[in-house]
């Protein structure tokens, strides 16, 4: 769609949201306060924290009747739809709602099917890395277990071992012994723990430094860069246990200099957006690149196609211009005439996760203290995998929450986020005690 074929931005939008995790929660959050905002759906109802903020549609939300989710869009004149998270996007939704049965105007923010593959797809985006010079980690396609085990054996320096399909975050093991990383291989490839998604694998160098992860927006054209964010995949303090979907985000930070960061959008953001060009791709929404900072220089770990979570929370926390409206410009071509702006404050977010997480998370335990967090100073509570069951909030998922704070230091950010989570209490929580620490 050209930038000329959308017309002005609506005054008033309907907007349909796709997705139920903390990330959406956020955004439900961000969108509903847009003074564009006339109206907001839930296409994937049962986060309490969604429900309170957008209607749930009252048709199904799947990939095999996704004609019923255009369908209720066309009845409803939604004319904007923002989804979430990484599988709609892979299965092509993006595509599907952007259609309409009866003539509706209406664009989506979130990359095509094709487009999504930089995520979906890990050796697809290595290869897009290798044609386009992006720096990146040294590493191989496999399609047979007894082929990567072979590989591996011939070695003597560990590798990390990655299914290249959706894992929901958990599909990269960095072993700490040649075992751990043949049983890597094995889990995935012929145990199938990750399902279709290690079907092929990806084994590549094992990279030293701090990870960072730098979002950018784009509209197919322009890059507009975020500030730049740090997560903490492992599940215990000291970055100790088995790798999650996260347990915490911080942003900005101090990793990334300005230097750095232009290195970033110049040697990574951009040269990936050629080659999907070159690809005849047109990617709009978020470009987000998970990096290694090695003493090279930045190295690309994965690209993902949306907003991380729970990147995404301190992210939106520190905004201050209109996210509608700027999610809009970004789907419609227009970027460049976006406004943004974003609060000279830090924001820590600390993710509560259920017993027996990864795993085999235990669930339907009552969460409490969740208004009780909510109202202390500069606060944000946003529920994941938590659902209301005979009127109590109830754990549902892995991740159940996140407690996000702001202020006017990392410190200060930090310690109002763990005042939040020492409000909250449910059955077997586990809660990293070191987000953001010895970050001023």
């Amino acid at each position: 769609m050209a930038k000329d074929d959308v017309g002005a931005m609506p005054e008033r939008m309907r907007v349909l949201l796709v997705g139920n995790g903390g990330r959406e929660h956020a955004l439900a959050e961000a969108i509903a306060k847009s003074p564009r905002c006339e109206k907001l759906w839930a296409a994937n109802p049962g986060n309490p924290g969604i429900d309170a903020l957008a209607e749930p549609v009252n048709v199904p939300a799947n990939t095999r009747e996704i004609y019923r989710l255009r369908q209720f869009c066309d009845a409803n004149r939604v004319d904007f739809v923002v989804i979430g998270p990484e599988d709609p996007l892979a299965d092509g939704w993006a595509d599907e709602l952007a259609r309409s049965d009866k003539g509706v105007r209406r664009i989506v923010f979130g990359p095509t099917k094709k487009a999504a593959q930089i995520e979906a797809d890990k050796a697809f985006s290595k290869q897009l890395m290798r044609g386009a010079s992006i720096p990146t980690a040294e590493g191989r396609v496999f399609q047979d277990p007894e082929r990567a085990k072979a590989f591996l054996e011939s070695r003597d320096e560990l590798y990390v071992v990655k299914a290249a399909g959706l894992a929901k975050g958990k599909g990269v093991i960095v072993p700490e012994t040649p075992e751990e990383a043949l049983r890597a291989v094995d889990d995935m490839m012929t145990r199938r723990v990750f399902g279709e998604a290690g079907r092929t694998i990806v084994i590549e160098e094992k990279l030293s430094g701090v990870e960072a992860s730098v979002l950018a927006l784009t509209d197919g054209k322009s890059v507009l860069v975020l500030p730049p964010c740090q997560d903490h995949k492992r599940l215990r303090d000291g970055d100790k246990g088995p790798n999650t979907g996260g347990m915490g985000a911080f942003c900005p930070t101090s990793s990334l200099d300005g230097a750095t960061m232009a290195t970033v959008e110049r040697e990574i953001l951009v040269p990936m957006l050629d080659a999907l060009r070159r690809e005849e791709i047109d990617f709009r929404g978020v470009l987000y690149a998970g990096l290694m900072l090695t003493h090279a220089g930045p190295r690309v770990l994965e690209f993902n196609a949306r907003f991380g979570d729970p990147e995404c929370q301190p992210l939106l926390a520190r905004l201050e211009s209109d996210l509608l409206e700027l999610l809009w410009l970004t789907a419609a071509g227009r970027l460049d005439e976006a406004d943004v702006r974003f609060r000279d404050e830090a924001a820590v977010t600390v993710v509560m996760a259920s017993e027996n997480y990864p795993e085999k998370p235990k669930t339907g335990d009552e969460i409490t203290g969740l208004e009780e967090a909510s109202r202390l100073e500069g606060v944000r509570v946003h529920l994941a995998g938590a659902t209301e069951r005979g009127g109590a909030i109830v754990t549902s998922g892995g991740r159940v929450l996140g407690v996000t704070g702001l202020g006017k230091t990392m410190a200060e950010a930090r310690d109002r986020a763990y005042a939040g989570v020492d409000r909250i209490r449910f059955r077997g929580m586990q809660v990293r005690r070191d987000i953001a620490r010895g970050v001023a």
